[in-house]
Order: C-alpha cells, then structure tokens, then sequence
C-alpha cells in the first residue's frame, strides 16, 4: 500500500478547506441555480451507486451500496427542498401588490397621516 490514512485525511481536509472558500465567494443570486446542478450531479452518483449495488457481493458492499443509494436520495431531495424553499422568496404573495405612484400607500398618493 502506497498511500497511507495520513495521506487520505490530509487531501480530505484540504479538500474541505477549499470547498468552504469556493462556496463562500459565490454571490447569493447564484446559490439556487448551483443548488440545482448539485441536484443533477447527485442524481447520477443514485445511478452509480444503484449500479453498483447491482453487482455487490457481500453483505458489507450491499450494506455500503444500500447507504450510498440511502445517501444520495436524501441529498438530492433536500436539495430541492431547499431550492424551492429559495425560490418562494422571489415570488409575490396573491394579495400583494406593487406601490408605486398613485397607488395606496405608495409614493404620491394623497391618503396618509398628514392628510
């Protein structure tokens, strides 16, 4: 074995550490439609784990298979909970209407208190 746990564990952390600083320098308009790539990518990694699955042999790969496939799904779900959950910020409730000048409340409109 040429690599050994010190080597996995210091490309895992680093890996973490440039993970967080992509993720912290995208502007907040970008976050849903990143949120939705991440669902697609997570979609094929189902498929992959499902093959996988597919071909297992013992007990620990089906067991590993199952919890991959387990994982995946509650990502990708999650995901789209969240991404909806933005989107809905964004639309405008049914009794909302835009102020603007001349309507109620709204730049010149006569009503108000000191009218």
């Amino acid at each position: 074995m040429t690599g050994g746990i010190l080597e996995y564990v210091t490309v895992f952390v680093l890996a973490g550490f440039v993970g967080v600083e992509v993720i912290s320098q995208v502007p907040s308009l970008l976050h849903t439609p990143l949120m939705s790539g991440s669902n697609a990518i997570h979609g094929v990694i189902i498929v992959g784990a499902m093959i996988v699955l597919g071909g297992a042999h013992t007990g620990a790969e089906e067991v590993l298979g199952f919890l991959a496939v387990i994982l995946a799904t509650l990502n990708v779900v999650g995901g789209f909970v969240v991404t909806d959950r933005m989107l809905e910020m964004f639309k405008s409730k049914p009794g909302d209407r835009p102020k603007g000048p001349g309507s109620p409340g709204g730049p010149g409109s006569s009503g108000g208190a000191g009218s």
